[in-house]
């Protein structure tokens, strides 16, 4: 299998799992716009791009699918999911699998206020969330919520911005500065994820694995633990129903008074799928058979033990320069 990591930073790991399962049955091929990223380091093939909003950008990643006979192509960056989900039949003319949702699905991830209110109209519980400081308003005087209230941009990722407010003049203040925004209930309740993988063959959700967060830092969760629960398997499920999503994604959620709530999702690998694999939930195979092999993946949700703890750690890239440079090829 050739596959390609568009935009591909710092996910040393992943590309190292990859490697792990597949071995020299797999070429991994990468993109970014820096010299300086430490991932490329783990790939076969690496090429420097522009960034993702130049005119310029898709054609060379599709002709980078056509010179190196990719096979399926996702990216780490939430920004450029909607950009491939976009241009799905233009990679499919090539052969290549976009391990990405469809294109209204990509669109609602990203805005967290739209996610919110169709989650509301599909009957998928969720966080309380509101698009302006107004209405806001109008719900606080009416007694429909309190302080504290959880602010956070309301497109983007790596948690940028997101805070605590605990009063309505603070909150007045901070939203005229920063109108993006957005407002939401401020859950006092168990913080946890779930990686999933969404069969392309099937499309149906064929792994669940679920931990609670021990500790997190901007952009995600770095020590968690693992645990199993039949009604998160199944609130998981059910929720996928309304959307369209293909291969892997990592879901946030809360767990109070005795119901799971969905707070947004990441439809790409989540940074702490490296939990996932650890604990023998292989996606890189999973996308291996559906890829190469044209087969779906039968079901293993909830194949896993509990009570894994996964303890996040920096390591580094040591190399010299020239070699960092000669490392990133132009298309």
């Amino acid at each position: 299998m050739n596959i390609l990591f568009c935009s591909v930073g710092r996910r040393c790991e992943l590309l190292k799992n990859f490697r792990q399962t597949l071995g020299d049955d797999l070429k991994i091929v990468v993109t970014d716009n820096s010299p300086y990223a430490p991932a490329p380091a783990f790939a076969d093939v690496c090429y420097r791009v522009p960034l993702i909003n130049d005119p310029k950008y898709v054609p060379m990643i599709l002709d980078i699918c056509k010179k190196e006979k990719i096979d399926a192509v996702t990216t780490l960056i939430d920004p450029e999911i909607s950009i491939l989900a976009a241009h799905r039949a233009e990679f499919e003319e090539l052969g290549v699998e976009v391990l990405a949702p469809y294109k209204e699905t990509a669109d609602l991830c990203f805005d967290k206020y739209e996610m919110f209110k169709y989650l509301k109209e599909n009957g998928v519980p969720t966080v309380l969330t509101f698009g302006s400081f107004a209405d806001f308003k109008e719900s606080y005087d009416r007694g429909e919520i309190s302080f504290p209230v959880f602010v956070k941009p309301r497109t983007g990722s790596g948690s940028v911005g997101a805070r605590r407010v605990d009063t309505l003049e603070l909150l007045e203040e901070v939203t005229a500065r920063s109108p993006e925004l957005i407002i939401q209930e401020f859950m006092n309740a168990k913080d946890m994820d779930a990686d999933v993988y969404v069969d392309t063959v099937s499309q149906e959700v064929v792994a669940i694995f679920s931990k609670k967060k021990i500790s997190t830092t901007i952009g995600g969760a770095n020590k968690t633990i693992s645990f199993k629960d039949d009604a998160l398997f199944e609130f998981v499920k059910n929720a996928m129903k309304v959307f369209k999503f293909n291969g892997p994604l990592d879901m946030d959620l809360f767990y109070k008074d005795g119901q799971y709530y969905l707070s947004e999702i990441n439809p790409r690998f989540g940074g702490a799928y490296l939990h996932a694999y650890g604990a023998g939930v292989d996606f890189p195979s999973f996308i291996y058979r559906n890829v190469v092999k044209k087969e779906a993946n039968k079901p293993v949700i909830g194949e896993y033990e509990e009570d894994v703890v996964m303890l996040m750690y920096d390591s580094v890239v040591i190399d010299k320069e020239k070699n960092l440079m000669d490392r990133m090829q132009e298309i």
